[in-house]
This record gives C-alpha cells, structure tokens and sequence, in this order.
C-alpha cells in the first residue's frame, strides 16, 4: 500500500483496510508522521508530535487484531488533539508563554475516551492563545497557516487542529468552541466540524475559558468521519458537572435517515452580518442543493441574535477573568521570580499576550461594583432572548441554516490591528453558543479572492472554502449530522477534488525534512 494513498484516506475507509488485514495501524501511522514532516514547516499545525507515543499504540493495536481481540472503534486511527486538551504525559500549553513547560499529569475525559476506543493521540495542535482568538495568530508559539493559502489564517481558535486535518497530516480532531472556535476554522480550511449540544460532551480536562460556552468538538474530512468521533466522545461524566445524563444515540446510524420532509429555517438576520458577495452566492446554492434534497425552506427572524455578538464580549470575557485569574504563578502557571510578591505577580502576568489581557480587562471590568448591572446582568438577560427567539423557531423548524462565517480566510496581519474587525469573523458562530445548541459547519463551495499574481502555484485567483452552518434543536445532533452528511454527499465530488489538489501541492519546500517532535516558535 502506497504511503500517499493512506494519508490522503478518510478515517472510516483505513478502518476498513484495518480491520480486513490489508494495512496495519503502523503503516497508517507511519504514513500521517511522514506526511506531517511533509508539510508542517508550511502550514505550522501541531505544538507537539507525539511520535514515539504513536507508534507504541499503534503497535498495541495491530497486536489486538493480531490476536483476535476487538481493537476499539477507532482502533488505529491518528487524532489530534488540541493544545487545550489534556493527555497524560504531553505538554499542555494553550498557545501560551504561561503553559509553556507544564506537562498534562492526566487525561481529559474525551482524550481517554479516544484511547480506550484505539486512537492513536498523535499530537497536541496549535491554538489562539487560552482560545482566544479567531485566526490563531494569537499563539504565543508560533503561526499557523491555512493549506489553501499559506498567506492566510486558518481561522480560530481551533486553528491547528483544522489546518492538520485539511493538510492531510491526520484524518481526525478534537478542538474546542466557545464561539464558534471549531466550526469557523472547519469552514475556513474547507473540513467539517460540530460543536455538539452544552453538556453533551465532557469539558473535563479543558482548560476552562469561559465555562458556560466551552464545548470540545471534533473535526473531520467528512460527516461520516465527524460521526466516528460523536460516538466515541459523547455521553454524561460525572467529573463534569455540566455533563448532562442522557441517552447517546448512534450517529453513525443516524446517516442513513432520510432529509424528505425535514424543515430548514434562513434568519433572514444572517445575511446582514457583512456577508462577502462570494460567500452569498454559495449559501444560495446550498439553499437550493438542500431544497433538491426534500427539505423544505423558509425564511425566518431572530430579531434578538443580531445582539449575539455585542453579548458574548460580555459574558466570555467576564468568565474568561475569573478562570484565569488562577494564573497568578503562585497555584498555576510560569512563576516570575522577583524581589516582592506583588512584582512577581504583576510580572507573571505579563506571560498573557495582548489578546488574553484585553478580554480580561473587559470581562473584569464588566464585573466590578457598579458595572455589573450595566453590562453583565444586561447580557444575560440577552441571552434569556437569543434562547426564546431558537427555542420559538424550532417549534416549526428542524434546522436553521446560514453561512458559517461572513467571509472566507482572511490574510494573515489583516485583522490583528483592528479587534472589532476581528470579533466579527465569529458574528454567524456565537448564537450557538450562548443558546447552548449544536452546530455543524461543513464545506459548501469555493469563494474566488484575488490570489498572489506570481504564476504557477501563486495564480491571480485563489478559490478559497466557505462552509455551510446547520443548527439544531438541543441533543438533536442526530438531525444536524443526517442533514449535513446528505448535504455533503451532494457537494463532495467538488470539494474533495479541490481538496486533492490543494493537498498535491503542499509541502514540495519541505521535500527531504525530517520527522519533527516539537514544533518551534517559527
């Protein structure tokens, strides 16, 4: 079996050359690693590799089927798991000088939900800083990079875990989504990703930014693929006191179901958030992909989601000032040495990057005596709203559909100087969020942008992903992922050539590289 061939491979067909003897997990393995030399030094995705690690599971795996025994369901499978996500042994930074020497001493409840089931945890990926962020370029560790266009961002937060799934360098991943943190890159980098119902998945293990938003997504090539990790990482813990005890069906299963007679809802708010002509005119076509589907369309109002945003920089920041405040070098994070507590405090503080240190000035300011009432209590109180106005809609709507971000990726030192400019890469994203609902972005067409102009590989127009949002009822997952994976199906002949070719020319200046362990700060 040719390497190229198995890194190119979804996750649910090398789980079928696995389990018929055809391949083993080494192979596969091996594969990824040597796709990751490939092509990392470009697209900067992971903070760590876990090679040695890799490889030892994945020996223990071929053993098990070597022996008959039941290997777990993604027994062999390469996942990458976001560098705000514990795995016993790796290092757990979050993008952050504050983090940068502290090793995980145990897993995530999700993480070791992926090893019990034979995944191969194959790295730790690069994120915005504590999840702050909407491009990753606000890790302290280095950049990442978007495969379709290494001058561009590959969205954020979860911005290494999507640009490694789109590079090709794994096949799965987990990120994290406070508002809009796995579904904005998904749609960025032209993969899918869900952020599933509040409570659904366990956040035990996540290093908490704002508590009431933060939710662990995965990301995948395809729907199926995303499905594949729904069944492994969803379900009560009760480590987590958020973690709702429900019944978890199968997704998987849940492909088959039929989209004929399903009821999709368009906000008619969402095409007046700064959507680009190009991102329009793709969303159109959706619609009218959906409607050849058997799903009947309508437009509909959310008249309090277009105070989503201005609500969510109250409430994240404010949760994201008292979450951090245990970085104070004295119970967590890089202790500053000095003279005097108070100077070693103020100094240990400095390790946050400008992002992290605006929203928790914002959020406690927000908080204080005779600021409260003003702005946080006022938010919540939007929140109630944003809540009514989804749960009004989907006593008659199925799903809710719209564009997942206003625009596709945006160059790289675009937006940094301009945060408002920033926030509103998330404006389509974050409704979800405050309304606690689960959330798929999946590839929907390609928006034309002017490209470098050099010939060749920098062509005059660079064809760039836009994802399609689809939003659901709470713990409807099922519903979101069937309509997704019939919508997906339909787009996938596209898209996936598009993504071959992206993938083809990736990597030719790193040809002769390597395998890496850690990926450094460049």
């Amino acid at each position: 079996m040719n390497d190229d061939a198995l890194w190119n491979m979804k996750a649910s067909a090398l789980l079928e050359l696995m389990a018929a003897g055809e391949v083993s997990s080494v192979e596969v393995v091996e594969a990824f690693l040597d796709r990751i030399s490939e092509v990392e030094r470009e697209v900067g995705a992971f903070l760590e590799v876990m090679q040695e690690e890799a490889l030892a599971q994945a020996r223990r795996i071929d053993k098990l089927r070597q022996s008959g025994e039941y290997p777990g369901l993604l027994g062999g499978i390469p996942v990458a798991v976001k560098d705000n996500i514990c795995a016993a042994g790796a290092g757990c930074t979050c993008g952050s000088r504050m983090l940068a020497d502290w090793t995980a001493p145990y897993d995530a409840t999700v993480v070791r939900a992926l090893k019990e089931q034979g995944a191969v945890i194959i790295g730790k990926t690069n994120m915005d800083e504590f999840a702050m962020g909407s491009s990753t370029e606000n890790s302290a560790l280095g950049v990442t990079r978007n495969p379709w266009d290494l001058r561009r961002v590959p969205g954020g937060s979860s911005g290494g875990s999507a640009a490694a799934v789109a590079a090709g360098e794994v096949p799965l991943a987990l990120g994290s989504d406070t508002g809009g943190s796995v579904r904005q890159p998904a749609a960025f980098t032209g993969v899918t990703g869900l952020k599933p119902t509040y409570g659904r998945v366990s956040r035990y293990g996540l290093v908490a930014f704002a508590s009431s938003l933060d939710q662990i997504g995965p990301l995948a090539a395809d729907v199926k693929d995303l499905c594949l990790l729904m069944d492994v990482i969803s379900g009560f813990d009760e480590r987590d006191s958020t973690s709702e005890d429900r019944p978890v069906p199968s997704y998987s299963q849940a492909l088959s179901r039929s989209t004929r007679g399903l009821k999709g809802g368009v906000p008619k708010e969402c095409l007046t958030q700064g959507v680009s002509p190009g991102v329009r005119r793709c969303f159109e076509r959706a619609l009218e992909m959906l409607e050849e589907l058997g799903i009947d369309i309508k437009e509909i109002s959310l008249p309090m989601t277009r105070y989503a945003l201005d609500c969510y920089y109250i409430i994240a920041p404010a949760e994201a000032s008292s979450n951090l405040s245990r970085f104070d070098g004295v119970r967590y994070g890089v202790r500053a040495e000095t003279e005097s507590f108070e100077k070693m405090y103020m100094r240990t503080r400095r390790n946050f990057g400008p992002e992290v240190r605006r929203r928790i000035m914002l959020g406690t300011f927000a908080l204080s005596a005779g600021y409260y009432d003003a702005y946080y209590l006022r938010a919540a109180k939007v929140r109630t709203l944003i809540r009514r106005d989804f749960k009004r809609a989907f006593e008659e709507f199925d799903i809710i559909l719209s564009p997942t971000a206003p625009t596709s990726a945006f160059l790289l030192g675009e937006r940094t100087q301009d945060p408002l400019s920033m926030y509103m890469a998330d404006v389509l994203t974050v409704p979800a969020n405050l309304a606690g609902l689960p959330a798929l972005s999946v590839p929907c067409g390609f928006e034309e942008v002017p490209g470098s102009g050099g010939g060749g590989e920098g062509e005059m127009v660079r064809r760039l992903p836009v994802g399609l949002q689809i939003t659901g009822r709470p713990f409807d997952e099922e519903t979101v992922l069937c309509a997704g994976h019939a919508f997906y199906q339909a787009v996938a002949p596209g898209v996936e050539a598009e993504l071959a070719r992206m993938r083809k020319g990736l990597g030719r200046a790193s040809q002769g590289s390597t395998r890496c362990c850690v990926q450094g700060s460049g």
